[in-house]
C-alpha cells in the first residue's frame, strides 16, 4: 500500500475507534435506540448530499432497495443496537476489543458459504480469537449470567452481524461506494423509524452530548464509510483487515485517558490472543517469516 492508503487506514481506525468513546458519552442522556436512529439518520442525510454533489443518483430498483435493507440490518441496525446496549453495561475499551473478533467470525462464515476455504492457519487464528474472547468474558459467566456478561455477548453478537454483512456486501461491487453507503444508511433509518417513535425524545441535550452525537454520525459513520469503501476498492478486503488491529488502540487510549476506564489483566490477555489470531488469519506475516527462514 502507498503512504496515502496507510494514512487513510490509520484515520479510519481512529474514526471507528472513537465511536465507542462517543457512544459512552451520549449514553449519559440518550437511550440506545435513540442513539442508533440519530446516528444513521444524520449520516444518511450527509451521504445523500454527497451523492448528489458528485452528480450521482440513488437507484430506484426494488431489488437493489431490498438488498440495501438487508445490508442496513446486518451492517447497521443489528450491530449498532447491540453495541450501544452492550456499552450500557461494559466500558468502551472492552467493547472495542470484543468487536475486534469480527474477522474471526468472518473466516468461519466464509468457509461455510464457500467464499473462502478454512486453511490451517485460518483455523488456528479462529481458535486463538475465540480463546481471546473467552478470556475477555471471564470465568464468572459460568457461575452467573449477569448484565455485564450479557453486555459482552451483545458486542460479540454485533461482530457476528458485521461478519454476515461483510459477506453479503460483496454483491454491491458494481455500485458506487458512496451510493451503496447512502442507500444502506437510508434503509437503516427507515427500519429504525418505528422503533425510534416509541421513545420519548428530548432535544435539550448538553453541548457535550450534541458534539458527541454529531461526531458519531458525521465522523465515525458518514466519513468513515467513505474512507472504508474507497480503501476497499483501492487496496482490497485483505489489506482492510489491518484496521482491526488499530481500532482497539484508539478506543483504549480514549477510554483510559479521557473516560478513566480501568484495564484488567484479562482484557490485555484477551486482546493479545485476538490480535495473534488475526495475524494467523491474515497470513502475510507468517508467510514472510517462513520465507526468511528458507
Amino acid at each position: 500500500m502507498r503512504a496515502k492508503e496507510w494514512l487513510l487506514l490509520v484515520v479510519l481506525s481512529i474514526l471507528w475507534g472513537s465511536s465507542f468513546f462517543f457512544i459512552k458519552i451520549i449514553l449519559q442522556e440518550l437511550q440506545p435506540l435513540s442513539i442508533v436512529f440519530a446516528r444513521v439518520g444524520l449520516a444518511a442525510i450527509a451521504l445523500t448530499i454527497v451523492v448528489y454533489i458528485k452528480g450521482q443518483r440513488i437507484p430506484a430498483s426494488p431489488r437493489i432497495w431490498g438488498a440495501f435493507l438487508v445490508m442496513g440490518a446486518l451492517n447497521n441496525l443489528i450491530p449498532f443496537t447491540l453495541i450501544v446496549w452492550g456499552q450500557t453495561h461494559i466500558n468502551s475499551s472492552l467493547a472495542a476489543i470484543l468487536n475486534a473478533t469480527t474477522p474471526v467470525f468472518t473466516v468461519v462464515l466464509a468457509h461455510f458459504t464457500h467464499d473462502q476455504r478454512l486453511t490451517l492457519n485460518r483455523l488456528l487464528g479462529v481458535l486463538l480469537g475465540l480463546c481471546g474472547a473467552i478470556v475477555l468474558i471471564g470465568s464468572e459467566v459460568l457461575q452467573e449470567l449477569n448484565l455485564h456478561s450479557l453486555g459482552q455477548f451483545a458486542i460479540l453478537g454485533a461482530a457476528i452481524s458485521y461478519s454476515f454483512a461483510g459477506i453479503y456486501g460483496r454483491r454491491f461491487r458494481k455500485l458506487s461506494p458512496v451510493v451503496t453507503a447512502a442507500g444502506m444508511l437510508m434503509s437503516t433509518t427507515i427500519m429504525m423509524l418505528p422503533l425510534a417513535l416509541l421513545r420519548d425524545w428530548s432535544f435539550r441535550l448538553s453541548i457535550v452530548t450534541w458534539s458527541a452525537l454529531l461526531g458519531l454520525a458525521l465522523f465515525s459513520t458518514a466519513i468513515a464509510y467513505l474512507i472504508y469503501f474507497y480503501l476497499l476498492a483501492a487496496v482490497g478486503a485483505t489489506n482492510l483487515l489491518l484496521v482491526t488491529f488499530l481500532i482497539p488502540i484508539s478506543a483504549l487510549l480514549l477510554g483510559v485517558f479521557i473516560l478513566n476506564e480501568q484495564l484488567t489483566w484479562n482484557a490485555i490477555a484477551g486482546m493479545a490472543l485476538i490480535f495473534v489470531g488475526i495475524v494467523a488469519i491474515d497470513g502475510r506475516l507468517l508467510t514472510k517469516i517462513s520465507k526468511r527462514k528458507s
